[in-house]
């Protein structure tokens, strides 16, 4: 089979991206398609995709493209549709906007869309930036939103087979495009076996995501400021200087950082705090997880799907997170009180086996087999 691989764009790194590189590793000599790349903004990441035979759409030649791609993504689901992919049997797509699954397959081949989630902004979701807070962008946005909708439930029906990231996102899916879908839950490097804590008396609270409106990294970052707790906050973003400004003595910012460096931040912390609003499916809390750290995190969207609440804990299923349902300082300072008293309830060695089942070796078997499946 011939396989090609279509993803949105390339100018961020998160769990989308990680489902991307699984792909590629699976279907090597694929070439991927995006909307455009832009190195600069994906920082050290961006030598993950060093080699790759990566074609960008039309859409990169735009002037000023990067930095005012969101005005203009109505035009992409054209970008994509102007694509010849009538030489590959196979199509996979893997979207969390509204035009990746605008692709065009030439019959018999097929197209699997992993979806990520229906369009966060065009369906009533937080998202990245509080667009809605400035009039201007507001009436434009609203304007632009309706015509993308309208256009992403047509786009859906070209889609074969659609593969949802969670449960969570299997609904949306359905409640939206009116169609079902697989759940094939991403990719998830878990260590082999626990690495050894090096330091006990360095413990300290990690906050491990890209700083973004949808993300609220500012109750972090206020809670263990008004707490002294010591926290460390990974993960860039536009809302930055903000956090900065808010943050106390014991809030350290570590930007993006490496494979290496996230292990031992991993390896030492004493909680991931996750205060996500309807997370799609969460990358970060299984993969902290996989290092034997416990989650505190909001009780929405697809953590509920990977993390055993202390008040949800069995003796076959043991307890891997604490959930707060008000997402306020005071929703997650009441978490954390409850984390710390209950530390002792917590295995590191129960908690890596659960995340293990979430592994990269799964995700590829799945997928192998639908891919099997749908073309044969």
């Amino acid at each position: 089979m011939k396989v090609a691989l279509v993803h949105d764009f390339l100018r961020e790194y998160g769990g989308a991206e990680r489902v991307v590189e699984a792909l590629h590793q699976l279907f090597p000599d694929a070439p991927l398609y995006v909307a455009f790349t832009d190195p600069q903004a994906m920082g050290i990441h961006w030598q993950r995709f060093e080699g790759w035979d990566i074609r960008q759409t039309w859409l990169a030649r735009v002037p000023l493209i990067k930095k005012i791609f969101s005005p203009l993504r109505i035009f992409a689901p054209a970008a994509f549709r102007s694509l010849d992919l009538s030489e590959y049997d196979v199509v996979i797509s893997s979207s969390n906007a509204y035009f990746a699954k605008a692709v065009r397959v030439k019959k018999p081949a097929v197209h699997l869309c992993y979806c990520h989630t229906p369009p966060r902004s065009l369906y009533g979701y937080s998202t990245m930036t509080d667009w809605e807070k400035n009039k201007v962008t507001k009436v434009f946005g609203t304007l632009i939103n309706h015509v993308c909708r309208v256009m992403d439930v047509r786009l859906a029906d070209g889609v074969d087979v659609f593969i949802a990231n969670s449960q969570e996102v299997r609904r949306r899916i359905q409640k939206f495009y009116r169609r079902d879908s697989v759940v094939i839950h991403p990719p998830v490097q878990v260590p082999s076996k626990l690495p050894a804590i090096k330091n006990e008396t360095e413990k300290y609270f990690l906050y491990v995501n890209r700083l973004a409106f949808a993300k609220h990294p500012e109750l972090a970052v206020q809670v263990a400021t008004k707490r002294k707790l010591p926290l460390k906050v990974v993960g860039s973003g536009k809302i930055l200087p903000e956090l900065q400004a808010m943050a106390g003595e014991t809030v350290e910012f570590l930007g993006s950082v490496g494979d290496e460096q996230l292990d031992h931040l991993y390896t030492n912390a004493k909680a991931l705090l996750y205060p996500v609003e309807d997370e799609d499916f969460g990358i970060v809390p299984v993969e902290a997880m996989g290092y034997g750290v416990p989650v505190i995190a909001h009780r929405s969207g697809g953590p509920q799907e990977t993390i055993i609440g202390l008040d949800q804990a069995t003796k076959q299923h043991p307890a891997t997170g604490i959930f707060f349902d008000a997402l306020t300082v005071a929703g997650l300072e009441v978490a954390i009180d409850k984390f710390l008293a209950n530390q002792q309830k917590f295995s590191r060695d129960q908690i890596h086996a659960h995340a293990e089942t979430f592994d990269t070796a799964r995700f590829k078997k799945e997928i192998l087999a639908l891919v099997k499946k749908t073309a044969s």
